[in-house]
């Protein structure tokens, strides 16, 4: 068990985190409700949680002078990063006091010197964004936060809207797959919880004038920030998560025959990508045994697992093949595929089983191979078939953006470093072709990697190749936000 698994276990142990119907402040019910101020009553866990908002700020890189807790509850959290790792600390008050100084911020404050935000819990990112105000009048820089859970609700794109990066120890839906995993929780449960955070999403985009966006959203989106948009399926949130947490869109192909190769290609590689693509039904030693071996090892350097089975036959059959013969596909991928031939009735098999299970699905839209079908009429239909079904498809196979619309995520395969073909009817394109050029989220790569003789070195440089273009993106000046907004 790795330390966050066994603090959410403790979490759950003291009652930090409970589950079932709680009214909030608002007045709607929530299926969950954290209660984070009784850790102050467990040393151990006290420390433990101090220790990992510690090192996720590590983690992240961040540089900063000072640190400050959002009252009350990451007060002493604050106090325990700080005095084990003497830093120096500043206290805000909630209200000023009508005597001595009278300030709201106590301690040794240097204007122009930057303060690290620390909370126990975010939902909608505005206790974080009081505690900056206060800070930034007295002359403090504010530019990252850590918090201990995301909610998911939508604080992270707030914060990020006002110029604060948002930087969390764990999420909702790491704590729910923690919990299911470990029987503490059923999946009915998991999936009252991600619907509830998918129906009750804390942010709105910024107006102007009652109709257009403000200008400083008027650019491409990043992953972090589309993460939190409404209607983001828990698989699409989790994996862009992963992408902006690991600064990574690499999906390898990992076509091998080998179950060992298959193993020592994801925990060699797997720091590297966000996503490991794989042909299950071509391992010719395959034992049931290496899935459980394969899962462990994509906890271990947090990517997802898809199953590349591209189902294409009516409803009834897709379902038995997802869920049962020898590999049992949606007891452990996180992500599988389908082509859209078959008509709506595919994709709702798949979901008759994965739904449960917190699965997500991709729809073949686009095929990188010369000669290919997949255009036109029948593109447009799989688009369509995704928006009608976006409560377990969340994106594509494609070779290109195929829709503006945030909450849908798309996978190019044919990635290597030079275009060209293999001779074969495989089309290759670029990295930056892909991601800068073609407005795709993720690159499939196969061969480049596998066929290079230093593999991981391979890796790293798609790797790198791949977030430039993204990078890039992001950089560049446009109103491409309008008409995701207007869709969305």
């Amino acid at each position: 068990m790795d330390n966050l698994e066994e603090l959410v276990m403790h979490l759950y142990e003291i009652q930090a985190v409970k589950f079932g119907q709680f009214q909030l402040k608002s007045g709607i019910y929530s299926p969950v409700y954290f209660d984070l101020r009784v850790i102050v009553s467990y040393p151990a866990v006290m420390n433990q949680v101090a220790s990992l908002l510690f090192q996720c700020a590590k983690n992240n890189g961040l540089k900063y002078d000072t640190v400050c807790g959002v009252p009350y509850t990451a007060l002493p959290l604050a106090s325990i990063i700080c005095f084990s790792n003497q830093l120096p600390m500043l206290i805000r008050r909630k209200e000023a006091k009508d005597y001595g100084t009278k300030r709201l911020v106590e301690g040794n404050i240097n204007p122009g010197e930057t303060c690290l935000i620390i909370e126990d819990v975010v939902t909608s990112g505005s206790s974080v964004m009081e505690t900056v105000a206060v800070l930034k009048k007295e002359g403090l820089k504010v530019t990252d936060a850590i918090v201990l859970v995301d909610r998911e609700q939508g604080g992270e794109a707030r914060l990020a809207e006002e110029g604060i990066r948002l930087h969390s120890v764990c999420s909702l839906s790491n704590l729910l797959d923690v919990l299911c995993k470990k029987g503490k929780i059923d999946a009915v449960v998991v999936q009252n919880v991600n619907k509830f955070i998918q129906e009750n999403s804390t942010y709105k985009f910024t107006k102007q004038n009652g109709s257009a966006p403000a200008k400083k959203m008027c650019r491409e989106m990043s992953y972090g920030a589309r993460a939190e948009q409404p209607g983001v399926h828990p698989i699409a949130a989790q994996l862009l998560k992963v992408m902006e947490k690991k600064t990574t869109n690499l999906c390898l192909s990992a076509d091998v025959t080998d179950c060992k190769e298959l193993l020592q290609l994801a925990d060699t590689i797997g720091p590297h990508i966000c996503v490991l693509k794989t042909h299950v039904d071509i391992l010719q030693d395959f034992q049931p045994e290496v899935i459980k071996e394969l899962k462990a090892v994509a906890e271990k350097h947090e990517f997802l697992l898809f199953e590349d089975r591209k189902f294409a036959d009516i409803g009834n059959t897709v379902k038995h093949q997802y869920e049962g013969g020898i590999y049992k596909i949606s007891s452990w991928s996180h992500i599988t595929n389908a082509h859209v031939v078959p008509g709506p009735g595919v994709v709702k098999g798949l979901k008759e089983v994965g739904m449960s299970l917190n699965r997500g699905c991709l729809l073949i839209a686009q095929m990188s191979s010369q000669g290919s079908l997949a255009t036109g009429d029948y593109t447009k239909a799989a688009v369509k078939m995704a928006e009608e079904h976006s409560d377990f498809v969340f994106g594509f196979i494609s070779g290109s953006k195929l829709t503006s619309k945030p909450e849908f995520l798309h996978m190019t395969p044919g990635v290597q470093l030079q275009s060209g073909g293999d001779g074969l009817g495989q089309q290759y394109l670029s990295p930056e072709e892909v991601i800068g050029k073609k407005g795709s989220d993720i690159i499939i790569v196969g061969r480049g990697i596998l066929a290079a003789s230093d593999r991981v070195e391979a890796a790293q440089t798609y790797r790198k190749a791949g977030w430039e273009a993204y990078l890039k993106r992001l950089s560049v000046p446009g109103d491409s936000c309008h008409s995701q907004q207007n869709e969305s």
